[in-house]
């Protein structure tokens, strides 16, 4: 049997793998990182397909790291041993720039995203606006289209853009490929509110969060609810969703329909939960934010096995019993004075 790491065509003559490595663990908050082992890591992931990596310019250190690796195997990538890598990276202006942004503010960010990562040209650059209540958030989008115009970026894509706001972006003829947004089990705001408008524009959905954090795994199987401060900002943020999702008890009880059906095909609960995301309508990958090397078995287990119909009635109707999320996508976490908003590093582009 074939274990390559699926790959799909988001546009014609671009295409991905179906799992993306994540970048944000290795930009601090989620444990020391060793550089060179990192790198390391990244040719182990891309020997097994994973050939996708997602940064952004406000993880810290990210860029160039990639950037390293990039270097580092260079001969490997020019002689075909490596296959070559897509990089997706993000456009993430600070919160307090947003009613001064400037088209030469945005190019000074592209630019430095292709110094740290030593490209000529950004495979896909994803763009998040704060807070769609200050304006130029168009005018921003228009800036990279023209940038992509000049050659600076092959592809745009938007992240945490809800239904309205998007349309606003298509209207205004940028043309995007992609939108990031937060969908597993736990959420499916994007499921209710963007599905239809991206379908009609063929717009394909990047997938984070999809095993929240790591809650979405054996790990938390018959844990009681964690207090205190959790390890790390991902669990934080999660932890969050959880709430909005039900109480522990209704956590704990979809974890267990979950390993029951991960039971019949020999996975763990976090492989049956990014599979159920994989195979949502729209949806080009998952970002899936993997430490090390030691979690490839795993990801590659995803190559053997597909939910049955039966299976995903099953997670349905446990959903269906779910207090929410609701409201567009983003929406809890684009309030900056609510629980999840507060949470949120607003100003790091200049840092």
């Amino acid at each position: 049997m074939n274990t390559a790491i699926a790959r799909t065509e988001i546009v014609p003559g671009y295409t991905i793998s179906r799992v993306l490595k994540g970048g944000w663990h290795l930009a601090g908050g989620h444990g020391p990182i060793q550089p060179q082992r990192a790198i390391e890591d990244m040719k182990a992931f891309v020997d097994v397909g994973i050939t996708t990596f997602d940064c952004a310019d406000i993880y810290s250190g990210v860029e160039e790291l990639i950037g390293q690796f990039l270097r580092t195997y260079r001969h490997e990538f020019s002689s075909g041993d490596l296959a070559p890598v897509q990089i997706h990276t993000k456009y993430v202006p600070d919160y307090n720039l947003l009613g001064s942004l400037s088209k030469r503010d945005t190019e000074s960010v592209i630019d430095r995203s292709l110094r740290r990562l030593g490209r000529e040209q950004l495979d896909l650059v994803q763009f998040h606006w704060w807070d769609f209540n200050i304006p130029g958030y168009v005018e921003a989008g228009l800036h990279l289209a023209a940038l992509q115009k000049a050659g600076k970026i092959k592809h745009l894509g938007l992240t945490n853009f809800d239904g309205a706001h998007l349309t606003e972006m298509i209207e205004a003829g940028i043309p995007v490929v992609s939108n990031q947004i937060q969908y597993s089990i736990l959420d499916q705001r994007a499921e209710r509110y963007l599905q239809t408008i991206q379908q009609q524009h063929g717009i394909a959905f990047l997938a984070y969060g999809s095993i929240a954090g790591g809650f979405l795994t054996d790990r938390y199987l018959d844990m009681p609810d964690p207090t205190g401060p959790l390890e790390n900002r991902s669990l934080t943020k999660y932890r969050l969703i959880i709430e909005e999702f039900g109480d522990w008890a209704f956590f704990q009880a979809t974890l267990k329909v979950l390993r029951s059906i991960a039971d019949k095909y020999e996975v763990g609960i976090a492989e049956v939960a990014a599979q159920w995301v994989l195979q949502r309508p729209l949806v080009a990958g998952v970002i899936i934010g993997a430490r090390n090397r030691h979690h490839l078995d795993k990801l590659k287990s995803l190559t053997r096995f597909s939910l049955q119909q039966s299976d995903l009635e099953i997670i349905q109707r446990q959903i269906d019993r779910a207090e929410g999320p609701s409201g567009p996508v983003y929406g809890l976490e684009r309030d900056k004075n609510g629980r999840h908003g507060r949470i949120m590093k607003y100003n790091l582009n200049r840092k």
